[in-house]
């Protein structure tokens, strides 16, 4: 598995991709969104895993994404987040309205191969209504006991960012569990690093627990500040002014476009 350029691991994401991505505490792609939009992909399925903040919203406003399934997008404590709300009240892209166990639950059922996971504990929601991919049905065992099965999430790709990756192509992901779900649920997967280690980390006793292999994943890019704005791990905190002053002018069309050519200006994270 090579290591590849930025741009290159971003053109492995065609237009129409079913693309999975964590929430912001888990390691977000951002220095390979910002590439991806420069790019001008579009048509994307984007799966949040299973909520997503600053990239959905930017992905989203660039007019990158045609479909979202998610739990929700938020800015958390800066605020909405405002081209999904725009979008949502303009109907302008597909929401797929998920909750956090359910799509935690069509992912592990994408990881083990299996058509659904049953879940109990949406049986009396509303979600039901809309979404004709859970089946309420009868468990097995004990028939007239309804749970809902909830049908596999098996993306295109997942897109994520990770502490260290050996010149072998394995990753290490630390203790956020996310990314080795995620690779292990898609077809394939694209990962940044936040650097390139020696020797090989599935031969490291301390960290081989916390190792996605390398036939898990086709490409990594090392990208040293890749989550920037958002913050991650124990590297670096999220741009707290600058995601604030998103969060206020990105509410309008012309102040998105500003926020935006900023941030495809940025390469890296400013020192």
């Amino acid at each position: 598995m090579p290591l590849v350029s930025l741009d290159d691991l971003v053109a492995r994401i065609p237009d129409g991709a079913k693309l999975a991505v964590p929430t912001d505490g888990c390691g977000v792609a951002m220095a390979a969104t910002r590439a991806l939009i420069r790019r001008g992909v579009r048509d994307l399925h984007l799966v949040c895993v299973p909520v997503s903040g600053l990239q959905a919203d930017l992905l989203l406003g660039a007019g990158c994404v045609s479909v979202i399934e998610t739990s929700a997008v938020s800015l958390g404590e800066f605020g909405a987040a405002p081209r999904f709300t725009a979008a949502a009240r303009e109907r302008s892209v597909k929401i797929v309205d998920g909750t956090c166990p359910a799509i935690y639950a069509g992912l592990q059922a994408g990881q083990k191969g299996i058509p659904f996971m049953p879940l109990r504990g949406i049986v009396e929601s509303d979600l039901l209504a809309n979404r004709d991919d859970w089946k309420l049905i009868d468990n097995p065992f004990a028939p007239g006991d309804r749970i809902v099965a909830i049908r596999a999430i098996v993306p295109d790709l997942a897109l994520f960012h990770a502490r260290a990756a050996d010149r072998h192509g394995n990753v290490f992901i630390g203790r956020d569990r996310d990314g080795l779900l995620l690779a292990h649920a898609s077809r394939d997967a694209l990962i940044t690093v936040e650097e390139i280690v020696d020797g090989n980390l599935l031969e490291d006793p301390a960290r081989a627990g916390s190792v996605v292999p390398s036939m898990y994943a086709s490409a990594v890019a090392h990208a040293p500040g890749g989550a920037w704005p958002v913050g991650f791990a124990d590297h670096y905190g999220p741009d707290a002014a600058l995601l604030a002053a998103y969060a206020r002018e990105a509410r309008t069309e012309e102040g998105f476009r500003q926020c935006l050519q900023q941030l495809l200006e940025t390469e890296a994270l400013p020192a």
